[in-house]
């Protein structure tokens, strides 16, 4: 069975940091690009941030660069999100993707479940 599972959410307060993981299983995940997404309630997912196949090229979302960090480890859980001065627009559920290509992120995608994130003021 395919799947990502993300881990690491939970409750700061503003201006705290976080650090999300996703592991893989199921298919091998590193030749493919990552990604997370969030979506808060009432709004439609957005696109967070984005890594390519080999870790060397990302981009953000204009709301987090600077403050959110994409990161992979091929060998070991394959994505992570480093999420520092979080502010409370921050609080949604941050999901992991893999697709087959990069930019636009899309082909064969896999999602995860979500993990939680509450950002409180």
């Amino acid at each position: 069975q395919v799947q990502l599972v993300e881990s690491g959410g939970g409750l700061v307060q503003a201006g705290g940091s976080l650090r999300l993981s996703c592991a893989g299983s199921g298919r091998t995940f590193s030749t493919y690009a990552m990604a997370w997404f969030r979506q808060a309630p009432g709004n439609e997912r957005e696109e967070v941030a984005v890594i390519n196949w080999s870790g060397d090229r990302a981009c953000y979302a204009d709301s987090v660069k600077g403050r959110f960090t994409i990161s992979r480890d091929n060998a070991k859980n394959p994505l992570y999100l480093q999420m520092d001065s979080l502010t409370p627009d921050g609080t949604a559920v941050y999901i992991c993707g893999a697709a087959g290509d990069y930019k636009p992120f899309k082909y064969d995608e896999v999602w995860g479940q979500g993990t939680l994130v509450t950002v409180s003021s």
